[in-house]
Protein backbone atom coordinates (compact mmCIF):
# COMPACT_ATOMS: atom_id res chain seq x y z
CA UNK A 1 0.00 0.00 0.00
CA UNK A 2 3.06 2.57 0.91
CA UNK A 3 3.91 1.65 -2.74
CA UNK A 4 1.01 2.28 -4.15
CA UNK A 5 0.81 5.72 -2.27
CA UNK A 6 4.16 6.29 -3.26
CA UNK A 7 3.48 6.42 -6.91
CA UNK A 8 0.26 8.12 -6.89
CA UNK A 9 2.59 11.17 -4.80
CA UNK A 10 4.90 10.65 -7.49
CA UNK A 11 2.51 10.93 -10.63
CA UNK A 12 0.93 14.16 -9.01
CA UNK A 13 4.55 15.84 -8.23
CA UNK A 14 5.45 14.88 -12.33
CA UNK A 15 2.34 16.56 -13.36
CA UNK A 16 2.96 19.48 -11.28
CA UNK A 17 6.55 20.17 -11.75
CA UNK A 18 7.25 18.78 -15.56
CA UNK A 19 6.50 22.53 -17.04
CA UNK A 20 8.81 23.89 -15.15
CA UNK A 21 11.59 21.16 -15.85
CA UNK A 22 10.77 21.77 -19.23
CA UNK A 23 11.79 25.69 -18.61
CA UNK A 24 15.07 24.73 -16.62
CA UNK A 25 16.36 22.45 -19.77
CA UNK A 26 15.87 24.73 -22.05
CA UNK A 27 17.25 27.62 -20.46
CA UNK A 28 20.48 25.21 -19.15
CA UNK A 29 21.43 23.71 -22.86
CA UNK A 30 20.20 27.07 -24.79
CA UNK A 31 23.22 28.52 -26.90
CA UNK A 32 24.79 31.66 -25.32
CA UNK A 33 25.60 32.95 -28.52
CA UNK A 34 22.28 33.09 -30.03
CA UNK A 35 20.34 32.71 -26.84
CA UNK A 36 16.27 32.29 -27.62
CA UNK A 37 14.92 33.37 -24.38
CA UNK A 38 16.04 35.88 -22.11
CA UNK A 39 14.78 34.31 -18.41
CA UNK A 40 12.29 32.02 -17.08
CA UNK A 41 9.21 33.56 -17.37
CA UNK A 42 10.24 34.48 -21.34
CA UNK A 43 10.93 30.45 -21.72
CA UNK A 44 7.60 29.83 -20.49
CA UNK A 45 5.59 32.15 -22.44
CA UNK A 46 7.78 31.84 -25.66
CA UNK A 47 7.32 27.68 -25.39
CA UNK A 48 2.80 28.25 -24.95
CA UNK A 49 3.05 30.90 -27.77
CA UNK A 50 5.10 28.35 -30.28
CA UNK A 51 4.66 24.84 -29.17
CA UNK A 52 1.03 25.59 -27.19
CA UNK A 53 0.57 24.47 -23.54
CA UNK A 54 1.33 20.78 -24.44
CA UNK A 55 5.09 21.69 -25.06
CA UNK A 56 5.74 22.56 -21.49
CA UNK A 57 4.57 19.06 -21.18
CA UNK A 58 7.14 16.87 -23.50
CA UNK A 59 9.17 14.38 -22.70
CA UNK A 60 6.36 13.73 -19.61
CA UNK A 61 6.08 10.27 -20.94
CA UNK A 62 9.59 9.01 -19.84
CA UNK A 63 9.17 10.04 -15.89
CA UNK A 64 6.12 8.81 -15.85
CA UNK A 65 6.96 5.53 -17.21
CA UNK A 66 10.10 5.41 -15.10
CA UNK A 67 8.60 6.32 -11.86
CA UNK A 68 7.50 2.82 -10.98
CA UNK A 69 10.56 0.85 -11.34
CA UNK A 70 12.61 3.80 -9.86
CA UNK A 71 10.33 4.41 -6.34
CA UNK A 72 10.61 0.19 -6.26
CA UNK A 73 14.19 0.82 -6.29
CA UNK A 74 14.31 3.37 -4.12
CA UNK A 75 11.73 2.06 -1.39
CA UNK A 76 13.52 -1.58 -1.62
CA UNK A 77 17.26 0.65 -1.12
CA UNK A 78 16.28 2.84 1.40
CA UNK A 79 14.18 0.24 3.71
CA UNK A 80 16.81 -1.91 3.56
CA UNK A 81 19.64 -0.09 4.33
CA UNK A 82 17.77 1.24 7.77
CA UNK A 83 17.43 -1.86 8.52
CA UNK A 84 21.16 -2.53 7.87
CA UNK A 85 22.27 0.19 9.61
CA UNK A 86 19.71 -0.09 12.81
CA UNK A 87 19.55 2.75 14.08
CA UNK A 88 17.39 6.09 12.89
CA UNK A 89 19.55 8.50 13.12
CA UNK A 90 20.44 11.76 10.41
CA UNK A 91 23.73 10.51 9.22
CA UNK A 92 21.75 6.92 8.63
CA UNK A 93 19.05 8.63 6.53
CA UNK A 94 21.70 10.60 4.91
CA UNK A 95 23.70 6.84 3.75
CA UNK A 96 20.42 4.96 3.36
CA UNK A 97 19.06 8.12 1.03
CA UNK A 98 22.73 8.21 -0.94
CA UNK A 99 22.27 4.63 -1.45
CA UNK A 100 19.20 4.23 -2.96
CA UNK A 101 19.96 7.44 -4.96
CA UNK A 102 22.92 5.63 -6.41
CA UNK A 103 21.40 2.72 -7.57
CA UNK A 104 17.93 4.30 -8.60
CA UNK A 105 20.44 5.69 -11.63
CA UNK A 106 19.92 2.57 -13.26
CA UNK A 107 16.46 3.46 -14.21
CA UNK A 108 17.20 7.22 -13.87
CA UNK A 109 19.66 8.27 -16.30
CA UNK A 110 17.88 6.62 -19.50
CA UNK A 111 14.55 8.05 -18.33
CA UNK A 112 16.37 11.46 -18.31
CA UNK A 113 18.05 11.38 -21.21
CA UNK A 114 14.95 10.44 -23.71
CA UNK A 115 13.36 13.45 -21.20
CA UNK A 116 15.78 15.90 -22.43
CA UNK A 117 15.49 14.93 -26.22
CA UNK A 118 12.21 14.90 -26.29
CA UNK A 119 11.85 18.24 -24.00
CA UNK A 120 14.73 19.56 -26.74
CA UNK A 121 12.63 18.76 -30.09
CA UNK A 122 11.23 21.29 -31.71
CA UNK A 123 13.04 24.58 -29.68
CA UNK A 124 11.70 27.63 -30.69
CA UNK A 125 9.34 26.12 -33.96
CA UNK A 126 6.04 26.99 -33.95
CA UNK A 127 3.98 23.35 -33.72
CA UNK A 128 2.50 23.82 -37.20
CA UNK A 129 6.04 23.45 -38.52
CA UNK A 130 8.06 21.47 -35.74
CA UNK A 131 9.24 17.92 -37.42
CA UNK A 132 9.23 15.29 -34.96
CA UNK A 133 12.29 13.33 -34.81
CA UNK A 134 10.93 11.25 -31.82
CA UNK A 135 7.50 10.20 -31.85
CA UNK A 136 7.56 9.41 -27.77
CA UNK A 137 9.92 8.63 -25.19
CA UNK A 138 10.52 4.73 -26.35
CA UNK A 139 10.83 6.14 -30.04
CA UNK A 140 13.49 8.07 -28.79
CA UNK A 141 14.92 5.01 -26.41
CA UNK A 142 15.02 3.17 -29.83
CA UNK A 143 16.72 5.47 -31.59
CA UNK A 144 19.30 6.28 -29.40
CA UNK A 145 20.12 2.22 -28.94
CA UNK A 146 19.86 2.27 -32.53
CA UNK A 147 23.00 4.58 -33.45
CA UNK A 148 24.87 4.61 -30.38
CA UNK A 149 23.69 1.22 -28.70
CA UNK A 150 23.81 0.85 -24.85
CA UNK A 151 26.21 3.46 -23.89
CA UNK A 152 23.98 5.89 -26.06
CA UNK A 153 21.63 4.94 -23.94
CA UNK A 154 23.37 5.24 -20.55
CA UNK A 155 24.72 8.58 -21.77
CA UNK A 156 25.27 10.87 -18.25
CA UNK A 157 25.15 8.21 -16.53
CA UNK A 158 28.28 9.73 -14.70
CA UNK A 159 26.76 12.47 -13.83
CA UNK A 160 23.80 11.22 -12.83
CA UNK A 161 25.61 9.10 -10.09
CA UNK A 162 26.96 11.92 -8.77
CA UNK A 163 24.02 13.86 -8.59
CA UNK A 164 21.62 12.00 -7.54
CA UNK A 165 23.79 10.01 -4.79
CA UNK A 166 24.37 13.49 -2.49
CA UNK A 167 21.49 14.64 -3.66
CA UNK A 168 19.27 11.62 -2.03
CA UNK A 169 21.24 11.82 0.94
CA UNK A 170 20.71 15.46 1.04
CA UNK A 171 17.23 14.85 0.98
CA UNK A 172 16.61 12.54 3.71
CA UNK A 173 18.97 14.31 5.66
CA UNK A 174 17.33 17.46 5.83
CA UNK A 175 14.32 16.00 5.85
CA UNK A 176 14.54 14.29 9.27
CA UNK A 177 16.46 17.27 10.54
CA UNK A 178 13.14 19.33 9.54
CA UNK A 179 10.49 16.74 11.19
CA UNK A 180 12.63 16.34 13.97
CA UNK A 181 12.72 19.96 14.44
CA UNK A 182 9.25 20.59 13.73
CA UNK A 183 7.62 17.77 16.12
CA UNK A 184 5.42 16.00 13.74
CA UNK A 185 2.93 14.29 15.83
CA UNK A 186 0.66 12.48 15.09
CA UNK A 187 -2.21 14.50 17.00
CA UNK A 188 -1.18 17.42 15.78
CA UNK A 189 -3.76 19.33 13.22
CA UNK A 190 -0.62 20.41 11.37
CA UNK A 191 1.07 17.86 10.80
CA UNK A 192 0.07 18.00 7.05
CA UNK A 193 1.27 21.03 6.55
CA UNK A 194 4.55 20.51 8.59
CA UNK A 195 5.17 17.80 6.23
CA UNK A 196 4.27 19.65 2.97
CA UNK A 197 6.83 22.31 4.42
CA UNK A 198 9.48 19.68 5.17
CA UNK A 199 9.28 17.76 1.93
CA UNK A 200 9.77 21.30 0.07
CA UNK A 201 11.85 22.98 1.69
CA UNK A 202 14.14 19.17 1.66
CA UNK A 203 13.89 19.43 -1.95
CA UNK A 204 15.07 23.02 -2.15
CA UNK A 205 18.10 21.78 0.18
CA UNK A 206 18.72 19.04 -2.01
CA UNK A 207 18.66 20.72 -5.47
CA UNK A 208 21.11 23.22 -4.28
CA UNK A 209 23.67 21.01 -3.27
CA UNK A 210 23.70 19.13 -6.76
CA UNK A 211 22.63 21.57 -9.47
CA UNK A 212 25.48 22.47 -11.08
CA UNK A 213 26.31 18.99 -11.76
CA UNK A 214 23.11 18.75 -13.04
CA UNK A 215 23.38 21.94 -15.55
CA UNK A 216 26.32 19.45 -16.87
CA UNK A 217 24.32 16.22 -17.28
CA UNK A 218 21.78 17.96 -19.26
CA UNK A 219 24.06 19.68 -21.65
CA UNK A 220 25.64 15.91 -22.20
CA UNK A 221 22.60 14.27 -22.69
CA UNK A 222 20.98 17.09 -24.77
CA UNK A 223 24.40 16.85 -27.07
CA UNK A 224 23.82 15.45 -30.54
CA UNK A 225 20.74 16.67 -30.64
CA UNK A 226 20.54 17.31 -34.07
CA UNK A 227 23.67 15.27 -34.98
CA UNK A 228 26.06 17.73 -33.93
CA UNK A 229 28.44 16.88 -30.74
CA UNK A 230 30.20 19.52 -28.83
CA UNK A 231 31.42 17.81 -25.83
CA UNK A 232 33.73 14.75 -25.97
CA UNK A 233 33.51 13.98 -21.43
CA UNK A 234 32.30 15.90 -18.65
CA UNK A 235 35.64 17.47 -18.28
CA UNK A 236 35.55 18.69 -21.46
CA UNK A 237 32.03 20.18 -21.12
CA UNK A 238 32.39 21.73 -17.71
CA UNK A 239 35.66 23.30 -19.08
CA UNK A 240 33.94 24.91 -22.31
CA UNK A 241 30.95 25.68 -20.66
CA UNK A 242 33.12 28.29 -18.18
CA UNK A 243 35.18 29.33 -20.90
CA UNK A 244 32.03 30.57 -22.89
CA UNK A 245 29.50 31.58 -20.08
CA UNK A 246 31.42 32.12 -17.10
CA UNK A 247 31.12 30.57 -13.44
CA UNK A 248 26.93 31.40 -14.09
CA UNK A 249 26.75 28.82 -16.16
CA UNK A 250 25.93 26.70 -13.34
CA UNK A 251 23.25 29.06 -12.64
CA UNK A 252 21.23 28.05 -15.79
CA UNK A 253 17.54 27.48 -14.78
CA UNK A 254 17.86 27.55 -11.31
CA UNK A 255 15.16 29.79 -10.85
CA UNK A 256 12.56 27.45 -12.13
CA UNK A 257 13.88 24.98 -10.56
CA UNK A 258 13.42 26.01 -7.35
CA UNK A 259 9.88 27.22 -8.67
CA UNK A 260 9.17 23.64 -8.74
CA UNK A 261 10.89 22.55 -6.03
CA UNK A 262 8.61 23.31 -3.31
CA UNK A 263 4.78 22.53 -5.34
CA UNK A 264 6.43 19.65 -7.08
CA UNK A 265 7.46 18.32 -3.17
CA UNK A 266 3.71 19.38 -2.23
CA UNK A 267 1.54 17.42 -4.46
CA UNK A 268 3.69 14.75 -3.67
CA UNK A 269 3.59 14.99 -0.06
CA UNK A 270 -0.45 15.55 0.09
CA UNK A 271 -1.05 12.46 -2.89
CA UNK A 272 0.80 10.30 -0.50
CA UNK A 273 -0.77 11.76 3.41
CA UNK A 274 -4.13 11.85 1.99
CA UNK A 275 -3.94 8.52 0.42
CA UNK A 276 -2.63 6.72 3.58
CA UNK A 277 -4.87 8.68 5.63
CA UNK A 278 -7.62 7.12 3.99
CA UNK A 279 -6.57 3.22 3.83
CA UNK A 280 -4.74 3.23 6.98
CA UNK A 281 -8.08 5.19 8.81
CA UNK A 282 -8.59 2.34 11.23
CA UNK A 283 -4.51 2.15 12.51
CA UNK A 284 -3.10 4.30 14.88
CA UNK A 285 -0.73 6.65 13.33
CA UNK A 286 3.51 6.75 14.48
CA UNK A 287 5.50 9.40 14.50
CA UNK A 288 6.15 10.45 11.13
CA UNK A 289 9.80 10.46 12.47
CA UNK A 290 10.67 6.95 13.08
CA UNK A 291 7.55 4.87 11.89
CA UNK A 292 8.69 2.70 8.97
CA UNK A 293 5.05 3.04 7.11
CA UNK A 294 5.73 6.74 6.64
CA UNK A 295 9.08 5.83 4.78
CA UNK A 296 7.66 6.84 1.18
CA UNK A 297 6.95 10.11 2.24
CA UNK A 298 10.57 10.56 3.13
CA UNK A 299 11.25 9.03 -0.18
CA UNK A 300 9.20 10.62 -2.54
CA UNK A 301 9.92 14.15 -2.44
CA UNK A 302 13.29 13.55 -3.69
CA UNK A 303 14.78 16.29 -6.07
CA UNK A 304 15.61 14.26 -9.93
CA UNK A 305 13.55 11.39 -11.21
CA UNK A 306 10.26 12.42 -9.79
Amino acid sequence: MDFLAGCLGGAAGVLVGHPFDTVKVRLQVQSVDKPLYRGTYHCFQSIIRQESMFGLYKGIGSPMMGLTFINAIVFGVQGNTMRMLGEDTPLNQFLAGAAAGAIQCVICCPMELAKTRMQMQGTGEKKSSSRKVYKNSLDCLARIYQREGVRGVNRGMVTTLIRETPGFGVYFLAYDLLTRSLGCEPEDPYMIPKLLFAGGMSGIASWLSTYPVDVIKSRLQADGVGGKYQYSSIMDCTRKSIQREGWRVFTRGLTSTLLRAFPVNAATFATVTLFLLYVRSDEAPKDCETAPHHAPLQQQAQPSSL
